[in-house]
């Protein structure tokens, strides 16, 4: 239990309100590109009749492709994602061309792209984007239907015998259309991981879910239309929701508001952007789409609009209490608390005579199995309880507030006492089985179901037997390496106090995910199986086609929030950051540093061990008028701005008022 052990008020320093982070050695890590207009920086493949493509690399260079299926595959150097425009000047009304894209190299082919789509159970190809016929001579640009949302690799080939030069070959970004500079990040992080074979890793991953989601946030009318028109082809011309920009799952695909994926992306865009108008509008759609008799929400927004997911239903309403704490938009929560109120009693609803829910909306995040008296599903139910008795007294409704917390802690008891195996130190999937899943003992220590400390450590350890050198395979999805539950899993690690545990994990998987030659080595892929392969061995009946994997998916880049949430330990605990909580998780390493910004202000730490490994110290700078808990790793004496102040220490909390302070402890 955390004790209150001294109210430490300090005259705090004024801080300026800046809408963008400091700059320092941590900016060389950021890959957003510094201008909304790109060029390939490498040449990847020729093949047949291409002269100069090194010419394609440069603003005045032209090279010149001869004969048909001459090829060159052009590299951005990162995932990109938008318009492509270059000069053209065919040597004869012959000549023709045509385009293909793919995210990883896996899958460079002058006769197809990487797949956008997965028209089950016959899987296809993208296929090519012809160009049109004459082709254009001079300047041309791609038509915006045509739009490629996530790519890094364009392979540009002659389809006939005709000669064509070409020169000034760019792609406008499409992504976050509401910014112009897409490196002005409003928080970072910064620190050095002697332990891994990259000592920058850390700060890149941080930096990598970062871009994954800004890949992710995408102008109104971009999303992929169903069904595919052309076939094979795509066009990315949908409606996404009521307003825009929005949030969607992946750069490439579904390119599709999935409030699941948002879980998990959302906490990345406070700390990274804190752009929260994307999330808004996203969250806005699904409200929309509410079945007025039911309170039913959607699985997914549209052209999707999928239906029939209790877990996808309450992810929205956990992804409106995170859009609140970290906005403190009250109005919107105004305008939303009656879809909000029904859409709880949906799920409320289908709790019966044994005190827990019984899914039976089935579809879920691709994890087999899931309903019936099941952990996941009750676990997020348990995270929405807590999380609406919350948002029952910023409403002011203090008979709601306490009815939901009566209800938490009633389902609590249940689920230890119908899913605990003891003999497994685990939670099993459902009442009927001895499978423990990934999904719901993460949940469990994140969401609080654990009892104790004690309960919540066989947990974290439980969790290890599934791994392999490449990350955590799901139990509820044989042979697959899931992030976004792995996501889960890594915080839940920091949350029970096994902090080598999770920075291994984070090291096998997400080490892997930006490594792998595989992979657009800048965003995150939303999965692939336990040999490290492309794709799911199995999702709904069927396997998935290794092509369409997406390389930009937001519901992997949990570690953007667990560094900031845990290593650097910042928080906050109440809207806009008005009260927070710091409690530095150090994991082995010797010095971290960095923040975020809310309407407030700053939030900054930085915290260092000496060379002796003796003296943990730590720099603070909050928001004037804020408070804030502290939490240190040790029990032994401290001083807080020069002065003598006991000790802190686990499970103990010193009340810090918003300010500059400086905290030394010994270790």
């Amino acid at each position: 239990m955390m004790l209150v052990t001294s109210l430490f008020q300090l005259t705090a320093l004024c801080v300026s309100v800046t809408a963008s982070a400091p700059s320092g050695p941590w900016d060389a890590f950021n890959f957003a590109p510094t201008s909304k207009t790109v060029r390939p920086v490498h040449i990847k493949e020729i093949q047949g009749a291409v002269k100069n493509a090194n010419g394609l690399l440069s603003v005045h260079g032209q090279a010149t492709l001869t004969g048909n299926e001459s090829w060159t595959t052009v590299d951005f150097g990162k995932e990109v994602g938008g318009l492509i425009s270059m000069n053209i000047s065919p040597a004869s009304s012959s000549a023709a061309l045509a385009f293909s894209f793919t995210e990883s190299p896996e899958f460079i082919s002058p006769f197809t792209s990487d797949d956008s789509t997965m028209s089950a159970p016959n899987l296809s190809y993208d296929g090519i984007l012809h160009l049109p016929n004459p082709l254009p001579r001079g300047f041309w640009t791609q038509s915006s239907p045509t739009l490629r949302g996530g790519f890094r690799y364009l392979t540009i080939v002659s389809t006939s015998t005709g000669a064509v030069s070409i020169s000034n070959v760019t792609c406008a970004i499409s992504f976050m259309p509401h910014v112009e500079n897409l490196r002005d990040y409003s928080g970072y992080f910064y620190s050095t991981d002697t332990k891994f074979h990259d000592k920058d890793f850390l700060t890149k991953i941080w930096y990598s879910g970062a871009y994954t989601v800004q890949t992710n946030t995408v102008p109104l009318h971009t999303g992929r239309q169903i069904p595919i028109v052309p076939s094979p082809g795509w066009l990315n011309n949908a409606t996404l929701g009521v307003a825009g920009p929005i949030i969607v799952d992946g750069a490439k695909r579904d390119r599709a508001v999935w409030p699941g994926d948002m879980g998990v992306a959302v906490p990345t865009q406070f700390v990274s952007t804190n752009d929260l108008l994307p999330t808004r509008n996203a969250l806005a759609t699904m409200f929309a789409a509410i079945n007025p008799t039911t309170g039913a929400l959607p699985e997914s927004g549209p052209p999707l609009s999928q239906q029939g997911s209790d877990t996808y239903h309450m992810w929205t309403l956990i992804g409106t209490h995170n859009y609140y704490l970290y906005s403190g938009d009250l109005e919107w929560l105004k305008n939303v608390w009656t879809n909000y109120t029904k859409a709880v009693g949906f799920v409320t609803g289908k709790v019966g005579p044994s005190g827990l829910m019984n899914v039976t909306g089935l579809r879920d995040w691709a994890r087999l199995g899931g309903g019936g008296i099941n952990a996941e599903g009750n676990a997020l139910l348990y995270k929405v309880l807590t999380n609406s008795a919350n948002l029952a007294t910023a409403m002011n409704d203090s008979v709601l507030s306490s009815t939901w917390v009566t209800n938490a802690t009633s389902l609590k008891a249940r689920f230890n006492d119908v899913f605990w195996l003891q003999d497994q130190g685990m939670f099993r999937d459902n009442d009927t089985t001895t499978l423990c899943p990934q999904d719901a003992n993460s949940m469990a220590i994140l969401y609080g179901l654990t009892t104790s400390a004690e309960q919540a450590n066989k947990i974290s350890e439980g969790l290890t037997k599934n791994w392999n050198s490449l990350g955590a395979i799901a139990p509820e999805l044989p042979d697959t390496i899931a992030p976004f539950i792995g996501s889960l899993e890594l915080q839940a690690h920091f949350e029970s106090g096994n902090d080598a545990r999770a920075m291994d994990l984070l090291h096998r998987e997400w080490g892997y995910m930006l490594y792998t030659n595989l992979s657009v080595q800048s965003t995150l892929l939303e999965g692939y199986t336990a040999n490290g392969s492309l794709g799911y061995r199995s999702y709904r009946g069927y396997n998935y086609d290794a092509a369409y994997t997406s390389h930009a998916h937001g519901w992997s880049s949990g570690p953007t929030s667990a560094l900031t949430f845990y290593v650097l330990g910042l928080q906050v605990t109440s809207p806009q950051g008005r009260t927070w909580s710091l409690q530095p998780h150090t994991s082995g390493l010797s010095h971290a540093e960095g923040g975020f910004t809310t309407p407030l202000g700053w939030y900054g730490i930085r915290w260092q061990i000496d060379d002796n490994n003796t003296t943990l110290s730590i720099n603070i700078q909050t928001p004037v008028g804020t408070t804030g808990t502290l939490i240190l790793p040790t029990s032994k004496e401290m001083t807080i701005d020069g002065l003598r102040s006991g000790t802190g220490g686990s499970g103990v909390a010193i009340t810090l008022a918003g300010g500059k302070h400086n905290v030394i402890t010994h270790l």
